[in-house]
């Protein structure tokens, strides 16, 4: 009999969309799968060609998931140099353009198999568990784990009517997650709370990063200027993700900063504002196109300005101390991780950002000891995740379950072993096409399309 543990992650999108949560539940599932002692899967959602088109960057488009697949295991190999032992399991999923993000479609629960149902990661929990109809999450998996990466209540509250939106929000997201989820995982304090969670950053940095960090500090151990270049930022180049903060302080303190250039790296959809903000500053602030950051152009940049206190814990800060960069940022919840380098800068107010930018531009950076050096890795992300888990905690099931039949063969029905009246009437809600439309689903969405039936080899259900 097979005793290892059995751990499926479920996260809201995909390479070759290089968001958080396409490329940080994929590291996880490589260093929880690398020492061999689990058995991990990946469930990724499948977009038909009409929604990549919107999603994927460079043209790339995949006719099949065993496409895409491949595409995703190159690209990791590429990066952790070792071969990963874990499965990939694709959802249908659905492109929201005004959430700008991929929403499940169907009961996704039923991708993984009753007889592998223990342990469940569900990367966003609230995310994933909005429009859920399907099987209770609980009663599927001996083990719920929502790991809450995105600050979802900051966003919504910048957008029109945004304090009534994050009320409502708060409370739905509340209500999912503690209906889902066993235990919660809050990547930091800048994520709404939630019932018993823990704070814990379970996230590590590409390695490629660590190895660029290497270089600078043989640089520096030799004797030689390791960090040639000034202040840059990078990021997806829209307001909410720092752009506008960066460019008011650059502003109001102009004549303190006089000589400070700086280099602003993003693509997205305020692209154009930005650039045109920054013409209308007294000083060289230069706007480019998006860019790796782990390209040769960045790897010289000394100081890595990032005003940002909408990200739950920012990867490329994460990345530029890794490189061995000093990091100047806000005194911020989402920071409380990074404070414990000796290059994290952070600055209380715009009069303090002055200074601490100063002073950062006029000294060399800290060298990285093995143990910091070790703390920013997958590996140490991986131990603090298996603590913060618990999975070694006996767990029993709670009710005997019958196998799985053809995928989204339970979606409608209402479950008679629910732990409260309002999980009953949320399953009852939500099991209904009309309803759904009215607290934000896709339409369409209750079950995969015929499309998407024929591309991920679905069986279509009787009567349908």
């Amino acid at each position: 009999m097979d005793k290892k543990r059995h751990i499926a992650i479920f996260t809201t999108a995909s390479l070759p969309w290089m968001t958080g949560t396409a490329v940080n539940p994929l590291f996880r599932a490589a260093y929880l799968s690398k020492d061999g002692e689990r058995k991990v899967t990946l469930v990724i959602p499948w977009l038909s060609l009409k929604d990549q088109e919107l999603v994927y960057p460079n043209n790339i488009r995949f006719s099949s998931p065993a496409e895409q697949e491949g595409y995703v295991r190159r690209w990791l190999e590429e990066r952790t140099k070792f071969k990963s032992d874990f499965s990939i399991r694709f959802y249908p999923g659905k492109f929201s353009r005004d959430k700008r993000s991929i929403l499940a479609v169907g009961d996704i629960s039923e991708i993984i198999p009753d007889e592998d149902s223990d342990v469940a990661i569900l990367e966003e929990p609230e995310h994933l568990t909005w429009y859920h109809h399907g099987k209770r999450w609980k009663t599927k998996f001996n083990l719920v784990i929502g790991i809450v990466h995105t600050n979802y209540l900051e966003y919504v509250r910048r957008e029109k009517n945004g304090r009534i939106q994050a009320f409502l929000l708060k409370y739905m997201n509340t209500w999912v997650v503690s209906i889902y989820c066993h235990k919660v995982i809050r990547l930091s304090a800048a994520t709404q709370d939630y019932p018993n969670s823990i704070i814990c950053n379970v996230h590590g940095v590409n390695p490629k990063f660590l190895e660029i960090g290497k270089i600078k500090l043989e640089q520096q151990q030799n004797g030689n200027l390791a960090f040639t270049k000034g202040a840059y930022y990078i990021g997806k180049m829209v307001w909410s993700k720092g752009y506008k903060e960066l460019l008011k302080l650059l502003h109001d303190h102009q004549k303190e900063l006089a000589g400070l250039e700086v280099d602003l790296y993003g693509s997205g959809e305020d692209s154009d504002q930005v650039q045109e903000a920054a013409k209308k500053l007294e000083m060289a602030v230069r706007v480019h196109p998006g860019c790796d950051h782990a390209d040769p152009l960045f790897h010289d940049y000394k100081v890595f300005l990032n005003p940002s206190t909408t990200d739950v814990v920012c990867t490329t800060t994460a990345e530029a101390l890794a490189m061995g960069k000093i990091v100047v940022c806000a005194n911020h919840p989402s920071n409380d991780f990074f404070k414990q380098f000796p290059n994290c800068r952070t600055y209380d107010d715009s009069s303090d950002f002055v200074k601490v930018t100063s002073k950062a531009l006029a000294e060399e950076p800290v060298q990285l000891t093995d143990a910091q050096r070790h703390e920013l890795s997958w590996e140490a992300a991986t131990e603090r995740f298996l603590r913060a888990a618990e999975l070694d905690q006996a767990l029993t099931k709670n009710l005997s379950r019958s196998p799985s039949k053809n995928f989204m063969s339970t979606s409608l029905n209402l479950r008679k072993n629910v732990e409260d009246l309002s999980a009953q009437a949320h399953h009852f809600v939500s099991g209904f096409e009309a309803s759904r439309k009215i607290f934000g689903a896709i339409p369409g969405s209750l079950q995969p399309d015929e499309v998407q039936r024929k591309e991920l080899g679905l069986v279509t259900p009787a009567g349908s």
